[in-house]
């Protein structure tokens, strides 16, 4: 996908369809303006007519242009001026995007970043595109006998002023671009179905990412028997009653001038199909269960994307990964299990398996003396009832770490909500017969997920996002949505301008 930068006059812009941002309300924006006066106020004249509705994504093709260079035109409405923020720049891109990719072109240039997005820069405005572009052209549709029709579109232009500044734009782009890839590939790993995305499957894929990365990635598998060698119990006990062995996967992105700088670490939950084990889940929407590894999918995602940006810091990418299955050796409430780190752990309830996973990835962590250790798991349903959605939760024993992701969030437009982590709440996992039971009762049930992972986690600044909400989409659009990538993409880019703002002082 190329996704070139574009300077000339609007109307000698010569493209299969231009796309162009009208507001609802007061005067054109400057190339809508300069395209309305070249084409004898063909814009202006549709709207004052009521033939165009300006309401924010409400789309409409033009199918000539007299006077212009561009076959078609493409309008696309910002709704009022006044209510013009991130996200219905977001709402405004994907309804434009997805009209693109439906079309008979192979190319299409658009007028979006004349859009004023309080706060956005060109750059941010670009990047926002190209990620669009990417999320608009996904199809999973590789078991179907007749799949749709693929996009033809190849080619996107961003038009901008001439006074604007190419290269920062050309950078966002190429950002872009690399969270889409990103974004994409966690969609997919997500909606793949448990019989073919199994533990095994998920580190063959991150193989196949070191192998594409052009040296900027290794990847290392543990098997079972060297998780029983390492004493990593607790994750081995979630698949036990399973035919699929369990892997923790770890991946290296190393890109630090200083091979030895402390490298940020993110940990995936990868449970590739979630029966609740001995505790068995109801069977309305247990189908969904497939997507309980998105965790591990986004680890998987980001590591894509940060393959090609390349920014100078180290990552490490930790992936817990095991299917929980019930069968004559799974794990049963009551039973015992001693953890990586060396507490001991009552199983309460097999269908809290996420964080039993997570706390042996958590120990497992402390060997590489991280700057930072983020988590990410479909861990409770308690977080969906919470915030819906459109939050991730975020939980952190660093409060400066905390607002470092949520200002992440907020630039990627990936947000997440911040959630207590008050000692008061550990005593629910007090145990009569361990060191910790796995559940705290129904009270604040995300809570006290997060307090438990909270135990092992005391090494280092740590971070739980809670993605149970945010992950995937049900319904009749049912799918995964790749989130959190861009968040944590975002995160660690941030982390290496800090770094190049120390290195200067």
């Amino acid at each position: 996908m190329e996704f070139p930068v574009i300077t000339i006059e609007p109307a000698k812009v010569e493209t299969a369809c231009l796309v162009v941002p009208v507001f609802k309300d007061g005067d054109l924006l400057p190339t809508a303006a300069k395209l309305d006066d070249a084409s004898e106020r063909l814009i202006g004249q549709l709207i004052e007519r009521g033939d165009f509705d300006a309401t924010l994504a409400n789309v409409q093709v033009i199918p000539f242009a007299p006077g212009l260079a561009a076959d078609r035109l493409l309008l696309v409405g910002l709704g009022e001026r006044a209510k013009c923020n991130e996200g219905s720049f977001r709402k405004v891109l994907d309804a434009a995007l997805k009209t693109l990719v439906r079309m008979p072109i192979d190319e299409a240039v658009v007028a979006l970043s004349d859009v004023p997005v309080p706060e956005r820069e060109n750059v941010w405005k670009a990047r926002m595109i190209a990620e669009a572009t990417r999320r608009a052209q996904y199809r999973f549709d590789i078991f179907k006998s007749e799949p749709a029709p693929a996009s033809r579109l190849e080619r996107v232009g961003l038009l901008i002023d001439e006074s604007g500044d190419a290269a920062t734009t050309e950078q966002g782009l190429h950002i872009g671009n690399a969270l889409g890839e990103g974004i994409n590939l966690t969609r997919t790993l997500g909606n793949l179905p448990g019989n073919i995305c199994t533990p095994r499957y998920l580190a063959e894929q991150a193989e196949q990412l070191g192998k594409e990365s052009a040296g900027a990635l290794s990847v290392e598998i543990l098997d079972e028997e060297a998780l029983e060698a390492l004493g990593a119990r607790t994750l081995l006990s979630v698949g036990r009653g399973s035919a699929e062995p369990s892997r923790l996967i770890v991946l290296h992105y190393r890109g630090a001038e200083n091979e030895q700088d402390a490298p940020h670490v993110l940990v995936g939950k990868g449970i590739t199909f979630d029966t609740g084990g001995i505790s068995l889940k109801p069977g309305a929407d247990m189908d969904e269960m497939k997507y309980d590894m998105c965790g591990a999918a986004s680890v998987l995602g980001t590591f894509k994307a940060l393959a090609m940006i390349k920014p100078k810091l180290n990552v490490i990418g930790i992936v817990a990964a095991a299917e929980n299955m019930p069968d004559a050796r799974a794990t049963k409430p009551g039973d015992i299990i001693k953890t990586l780190k060396g507490l001991t752990v009552e199983i309460l309830n097999t269908d809290a398996e996420g964080r039993l996973v997570l706390c042996d990835a958590l120990t497992y962590a402390e060997r590489f003396e991280p700057a930072s250790v983020i988590d990410i798991a479909t861990l409770t349903g308690a977080m969906v009832m919470a915030l819906g959605n459109h939050a991730t939760g975020l939980f952190a024993n660093d409060d400066d770490l905390a607002l470092d992701i949520l200002d992440a969030g907020e630039t990627a437009w990936d947000r997440a909500w911040h959630m207590p982590l008050w000692d008061e709440y550990q005593s629910q996992l007090d145990s009569n017969f361990a060191d910790l039971a796995n559940i705290g009762g129904r009270p604040a049930g995300a809570v006290t997920a997060a307090c438990y992972l909270s135990r092992f986690a005391d090494k280092y600044p740590w971070a739980h996002l809670d993605i149970a909400g945010t992950a995937w989409i049900s319904g009749k659009e049912k799918g995964a949505t790749g989130r959190p990538v861009g968040l944590l993409t975002q995160y660690l880019m941030d982390r290496e301008q800090d770094a190049n703002v120390s290195d200067e002082a």
